[in-house]
């Protein structure tokens, strides 16, 4: 058995030409695993997209309708960066339904990878920084709902901090959330993470990862979820228009094995979604994303199950 992968034709979305999010990034990322053998199309599994009620776990119905229909508030559409359209609707739908099923796959695997995913600005009422409808919320509510599982551990390496998952699960103590990111940027109004580790502009890669060292074991211990969820965002790289840290590629590949490997060997399930990546040349950030699930092929290989 393959290393589970999760990708949908639906990942993208027409967007206006020269916008700064970089839409094409996902469909490349599965060509890229695909042609440099990474993966082969028997790993990659279609997530469907969730009925209304399993987003509104998280978000409310009035906010998950008018945006459904197009109707949100023009002012609250600016806040979330993306243009409305019924194709980016029902991306944000389908890239929820992929981080469900890539949770629910690292249970049944002990690891799974989606092609999408991570975003973690979006609050229960509004959509911030390119993020709509929060699908690490969302599925951690999903397996919840339906007794999968019962302690979460969210460990969110985006350059950004993850507020709006921290603001979703800030009472709620069956979702431990860890964010480490760059501490002058965005959002400008952090949230309260259970964990939170805010790092210096320029920070280079052994200095990151003995920082994470530092606490990824201790908060496994301390927690011992029944699942992980790892935001993977690749924004650290010194190379990130919106970055400020300063990791090279070979600092992120060893931070993907070293929280991989770290959660496996414990006996812990990871769920990996690839979180945030700005960057003018196209082909290094995919690339970037790509080490996430070339990190995840040797790890798996390794400890599966």
């Amino acid at each position: 058995m393959d290393l589970p992968i999760i990708y949908h034709p639906d990942y993208i979305a027409p967007l206006p030409e020269g916008h700064r999010f970089p839409m094409s990034k996902f469909r490349q990322l599965y060509e890229l695993l695909l042609a440099d053998g990474v993966a082969n199309q028997e790993q990659f599994h279609t997530p469907e997209r969730p009925p209304p009620e399993l987003i509104e776990l998280v978000h409310t119905p009035s906010y998950v309708q008018a945006y459904c229909e197009g109707t949100l508030d023009p002012k609250l559409q600016r806040r979330i960066g993306l243009p409305w359209s019924p194709a980016l609707a029902n991306r944000t739908c389908v890239a929820v339904g992929g981080t469900i099923l890539t949770a629910k796959l690292a249970l049944s695997h002990g690891l799974a990878c989606n092609t999408a995913g991570g975003t973690h600005h979006a609050f229960p009422s509004y959509g911030s920084g390119f993020c709509i409808f929060n699908d690490l919320a969302i599925a951690c509510r999903v397996l919840q709902k339906f007794g999968l599982v019962q302690k979460i551990l969210i460990v969110d390496l985006d350059v950004h901090q993850g507020d709006g998952t921290a603001f979703i699960f800030q009472d709620d103590d069956s979702v431990f959330t860890f964010s480490m990111h760059c501490e002058v940027n965005f959002p400008g109004t952090k949230q309260n993470s259970d964990l939170d580790v805010p790092l210096p502009v320029g920070m280079e890669d052994d200095a990151y990862l003995q920082t994470l060292a530092n606490y990824l074991s201790d908060l496994l211990s301390k927690v011992k979820p029944d699942l992980v969820f790892y935001d993977a965002g690749v924004d650290p790289h010194i190379g990130d228009r919106l970055g400020k840290l300063a990791l090279t590629d070979a600092g992120i590949f060893r931070r993907e094995m070293q929280v991989l490997s770290t959660c496996m060997s414990s006996g812990y399930p990871v769920a990996c979604v690839i979180g945030g990546g700005y960057a003018d040349d196209m082909k290094s950030l995919v690339w970037r994303h790509s080490l996430l699930h070339r990190a995840a092929s040797e790890v798996y290989q390794q400890y599966k199950l």
